[in-house]
């Protein structure tokens, strides 16, 4: 079977609270990737369910997270939007890729002991495999490429593991089915920052909402979060340099950097020098009118739910047209009759 040549899968989870992070740490660099690449884009429901989910809400996320996509400029006709748990090779492939990955792995995995805590011993089995069924998303479509951040780095590690795994335990040597993903590393801002703590992600999780920037928040919304945004007492420094031991003044220059399209230095050379009270209004201002299109139709999108569920059971049908094959090929290669 002939591999793909340029094939990117990545997906969101939909746990509600999409926020500024999702969109320009993923979602903004999705789009751009549709001009390189074959794009397969998941609405990831079967991995939010690691944590318990209220149907009714997830259901209601899932439509959201599509909703964004679509909003943010992914073309749904040339490209594939779809839910997970839509396409049954995910589960399927994550069962046999669960039976060539080494618990070692799985045991080295940050990921897993940052959300579990405490708690291990109460953490569902699934929040645990959550990689064996990323490097299945991956695997499925036999992608060559996928854009990571730096939290997802180790998780790509063990999906080339667990191919270079599969295609040594069942096929001659040298020969490959299963290709060895590559990561994308897109741009600046793929870590946007906690506003009220500039060492942690911002996260949709957070209890606080005065943390992330969402988007659906409205103007007034986001320049109070900017305003009440935790920094310190100094002016912005003169150079990039001096944004290195200060965590929230650099997230909040990446911020305004990842949106005005220009890069750290560019916004330090306009505001170096000046204190917060001129920053914050004039990033508010910026998030504000760059944010506002894709709020705007999202809301739009969101109000007609039977459109969003038309584009993802189409998007399903042509994920498995795709997935079909390589599960036919990959039953063949394991033994199954």
């Amino acid at each position: 079977m002939e591999a793909p040549a340029n094939r990117v899968f990545s997906g969101v989870q939909p746990t509600g609270n999409l926020h500024l992070g999702n969109y320009l740490g993923a979602i903004r660099h999705f789009v751009n990737l549709q001009d390189t690449h074959e794009c397969v884009y998941c609405v990831v429901d079967m991995h939010a369910i690691t944590v318990w989910q209220d149907p009714a809400e997830l259901a209601a996320n899932t439509r959201e997270v599509a909703a964004a996509y679509i909003a943010a400029g992914i073309d749904a006709e040339k490209h594939i939007i779809f839910n997970q748990s839509k396409v049954s090779a995910h589960a399927e492939l994550t069962w046999i890729l669960n039976c060539v990955a080494r618990i070692g792995w799985l045991n080295r995995m940050t990921q897993f002991k940052e959300k579990a805590g405490k708690h291990r011993e109460n953490a569902s089995v699934g929040l645990y495999t959550y990689p064996v069924l990323m490097a299945a998303d991956i695997l499925a479509y036999r992608a060559t490429h996928v854009p990571v951040g730096d939290d997802q780095k180790q998780h790509l590690e063990l999906a080339r593991d667990i191919a270079q795994k599969f295609n040594n335990d069942f096929l001659g040597e040298g020969e490959v089915f299963f290709p060895q993903p590559e990561p994308l590393i897109m741009g600046p801002a793929t870590r946007v920052m906690s506003l009220r703590d500039g060492s942690k992600k911002m996260s949709k999780s957070d209890a606080s909402d005065m943390a992330r920037i969402t988007l659906t928040d409205t103007a007034d919304d986001i320049a109070k979060k900017i305003k009440k945004a935790k920094t310190d007492p100094e002016p912005l420094p003169e150079n990039v340099e001096g944004l290195k031991e200060r965590p929230e003044a650099d997230n909040l220059v990446g911020i305004y950097a990842a949106l005005a399209g220009m890069d750290k230095a560019a916004v330090i050379a306009e505001f170096g020098g000046k204190g917060f009270g001129t920053f914050k209004p004039a990033l508010a201002e910026l998030a504000a009118e760059k944010l506002a299109p894709l709020t705007g139709e999202m809301a739009r999108l969101k109000a007609d739910p039977a459109y969003l569920d038309s584009v993802l059971e189409k998007g399903a049908e042509r994920a498995r047209a795709m997935t079909e094959p390589v599960m036919a090929e990959v039953r063949r290669i394991v033994g199954f009759i």
